[in-house]
């Protein structure tokens, strides 16, 4: 934030423009009352930029003004600049918040949706008010905001709630400067506002009658759809094995875990081991899906989370939500209202219709919702450290630093955890987690979403970045933009960028980057690599020892398949059908999968330390076959035994040239170890201890060679806590500055934001 102070003299005026986050979060009424406090004339009203002001009466008043116009701002604000100019005196003495201006380009940041207040809440509960049990209950300092917007300036007639008129007390609300809902563009009542219903198995009823019903419903393990704040939820009762169990099997989701909701931080103890950085984030007001370390003994069913080591767990934050929670009085399944793979639903008749078969009841509101968004997921490393970025915490933007893009830009992402970011000037916006883009439902939803944003934010691209990898719809999508320059990001390249930038760090840097997949420059399958550069440009410097990735995708959904991989490259020869894998896999298809290994038919090189971590869980006999993304790891990683303390032989050598992590020696050693009845909880830990060493050491040559002191760890596999928390601190102790993104994910979520930071500097280069 940067202000500038008037000059004092007898009497002045000044227009003030404040820029940030400033609209919809009670910025007006902020200013009329700071400006009737102060006792100033003048008048504030919001434009596609911010906020503007214009204020008159004595020096020391005024200067007073502009010296906590920013530092007293309300609590979901964020000031950005505060800069001012001096006016005539005109001798206006009343103060008057005066309509938005229409037609402007739009450049003012629309704030998050957020957790309803402690004010609300005791309005909630109060048998006294008028708002007694309304499930949509809000002010200026909470309620629906981006899943709400159609456009800006933020004011009520470009918002889904223009069709509901206020009954003469919310208008009165909404007109006194002295009330909370002054000028809260969501305002509603029982009177006048949004309403529920309850559908589904012959009920037809409304209101605190379909609340009631629903409530009854959950508690006696019916599954429910619920309408949320940014799409459908899919509810039952966490501690019913059977309501659990139905849920999984009618909305085809195998194993995944579910995310639980639970009706008080309290409850949430009893679940998951909280420490002091979790329990923050559980009762922030963005309120994520937080994951934590499972308690052995948490009240929930086995069909929950299935070998997951955490829970993912939310505190209520719509009243709505907090009113079923409260109701129920358990914790709750509260999952993404979609059939697996398919984005959330949001539209009311395409929520009936495709959830029709896995819901038996509907509760459902007439407050339309315009953008999608599902709840985000973090984990407290202390630091927030996000697996899905999206409600509450989009669309705040993200610098992009050197002066950011010359010109406005769209960058694509990729094709997994897919978001897109639209970019101009120093500002680029992240969008909502989209998903998969393996269906045609979630990239309809994915070029909606760039439209919004394209709208909401003005931005009319002129540049198009896109992934490397020509088979990514993202790709293809670019590649079919007309009338815009097109350049191709390297996918570990944009990892690397995406967290340069977000600390806004533009030297080189080593970037130790691993996943699961991504498109080399050389044609080959990338994901254990080490990259020197920054955004204009880089060098790989070292990687994992290649090997055949046999059925290409499909050794993905099939981690044995890697381990034949994996012990053909570490005996130089055929290799036997391990017992651990005997159960899983025929011999038939074993020495089939044998000879693509040997032939190199249908089997991409690839340096995919995802794909490493995946061949050592089948071989263990934890995992063949998965059924969702990165499984095989999670199973590994919680299969760890804590106490051990060995470690395997994971040397670094030299490869045509390049330094190579070679893990040859250290497959051969856990096939040894399987046969010899160690206990997998060992095998784990000492793999993992194995990985971490060889980066560490990795690290420290290489940014030796290249002469930096800063290393960034990104990737999906560093989502792996045991791994980064092992890695950071031999960095660390090696006196190394590590870099890791905070604000946004570790995983693919951050690539678009990445690939913007590289078309960005590609464009700025001389």
């Amino acid at each position: 934030m940067s202000v500038r102070a008037p000059v004092p003299g007898s009497g002045m005026r000044v227009r003030v423009r404040v820029r940030g986050t400033v609209q919809g979060v009670g910025f007006r009424p902020y200013i009329y009352r700071l400006a009737g406090e102060l006792g100033l004339g003048g008048f504030v009203f919001n434009d596609a930029q911010g906020v503007v002001t214009e204020v008159e009466g004595l020096d020391a008043a005024v200067e007073a003004f502009v010296a906590r116009v920013g530092r007293e701002a309300p609590p979901l604000a964020v000031v950005e600049h505060v800069t001012w100019e001096a006016r005539p005196v005109s001798g206006e003495a009343a103060f008057a918040i005066r309509e938005s201006p229409r037609g402007e380009t739009p450049d003012a940041p629309v704030a998050p949706d957020t957790a309803v207040c402690g004010d609300c809440l005791r309005e909630l509960g109060d048998p006294a008010d008028r708002r007694f049990r309304y499930p949509f209950i809000n002010c200026t300092n909470c309620g629906p905001r981006f899943t709400i917007v159609r456009g800006v300036p933020y004011d009520r007639p470009l918002t889904t709630m223009a069709g509901f008129a206020m009954c003469p007390a919310c208008l009165a609300e909404y007109e006194d400067p002295a009330d909370r809902r002054f000028h809260a563009q969501p305002n509603a009542c029982p009177d006048c506002g949004p309403s529920l219903a309850l559908i589904g198995e012959g009920s037809g009823v409304v209101g605190e009658a379909a609340l009631a019903a629903a409530v009854a419903a959950l508690r006696r393990g019916q599954i429910l759809a619920i309408k949320g704040i940014g799409g459908y939820h899919l509810a039952c009762r966490a501690d019913d094995e059977h309501a659990v169990a139905t849920l999984r099997a009618r909305k085809h989701r195998e194993e995944k875990p579910f995310a639980l909701m639970a009706p008080t931080p309290a409850a949430a103890e009893t679940l998951v081991c909280l420490d002091a950085p979790a329990r923050e984030l559980l009762r922030s007001v963005e309120r994520p899906i937080v994951l934590c370390p499972r308690r052995a003994d948490a009240p929930v069913a086995k069909a929950v989370a299935p070998g997951a080591p955490e829970l993912g767990v939310m505190l209520p934050y719509s009243p709505l939500h907090h009113l079923l929670a409260a109701g129920a009085a358990v914790p709750l399944v509260m999952t993404s209202g979609n059939v697996s793979d398919e984005p959330i639903a949001f539209l009311d008749a395409d929520a009936v219709s495709r959830l029709h078969g896995i819901a038996d009841l509907f509760l459902l509101h007439d407050r339309p919702i315009h953008t999608r968004t599902d709840d985000s997921v973090v984990r407290a490393l202390p630091r927030p450290a996000f697996l899905r970025r999206s409600r509450g915490y989009v669309p705040a933007s993200l610098a992009l630093p050197d002066g950011g893009t010359p010109r406005p830009l769209l960058a694509c992402g990729a094709q997994l955890k897919s978001t897109f970011c639209v970019a101009k000037g120093e500002r680029a916006w992240v969008s909502h987690h989209i998903g998969d883009l393996e269906n045609y439902e979630t990239l309809r939803s994915f070029t909606d979403g760039i439209g919004h944003f394209q709208r909401l934010f003005a931005v009319a691209p002129e540049v198009v970045a896109h992934d490397l990898h020509p088979e990514y719809l993202a790709t293809k999508y670019a590649l079919e933009r007309e009338d815009v320059e097109l350049i191709g990001v390297q996918h570990h390249h944009a990892h690397l960028a995406a967290c340069l930038a977000e600390h806004g760090d533009t030297a080189p840097a080593l970037g130790a980057i691993f996943d699961g997949t991504g498109y080399g420059t050389d044609g080959t399958v990338w994901g254990g690599e080490f990259l020197y550069g920054d955004a204009r440009g880089f060098a790989r410097v070292a990687s994992l020892v290649p090997v055949r990735m046999p059925g290409g995708a499909a050794a993905i959904r099939q981690p044995w398949r890697m381990a034949c991989a994996w012990l053909w490259a570490a005996l130089g020869e055929a290799p036997a059908l391990p017992p651990s894998l005997a159960g899983s896999v025929s011999e038939r298809a074993w020495a089939q999968i044998g000879r693509l290994v040997a032939g190199g038919a249908a089997s991409p090189l690839t340096t995919s330390m995802g794909r490493l971590c995946d061949a050592v869980a089948a071989l263990c006999g934890l995992r063949a076959q998965v059924t969702y993304e990165g499984q095989a790891a999670i199973e590994l990683e919680a299969a760890c035994d804590p106490y051990e303390r060995g470690a395997y032989e994971m040397p670094l050598s030299d490869r045509a040239g390049m330094a190579v992590i070679d893990p040859r020696p250290t497959i051969a050693a856990v096939t040894a170890d399987v046969a010899a009845g160690v206990a997998v909880g060992e095998i784990a830990a000492r793999f993992h201890t194995a990985v971490a060493r060889a980066t560490v050491q990795m690290c420290l040559a290489q940014a030796a060679t290249h002469g930096t002191e800063r290393v960034v760890l990104s990737g999906g596999v560093f989502q792996n806590r045991r791994l980064l928390a092992s890695v950071a601190a031999g960095l660390d102790a090696g006196g190394l500055r590590v870099l890791v993104p905070e604000r946004l994910p570790v995983n693919d979520g951050a690539i678009s934001y990445g690939q913007a930071a590289v078309a960005a500097a590609t464009m700025s280069a001389p």
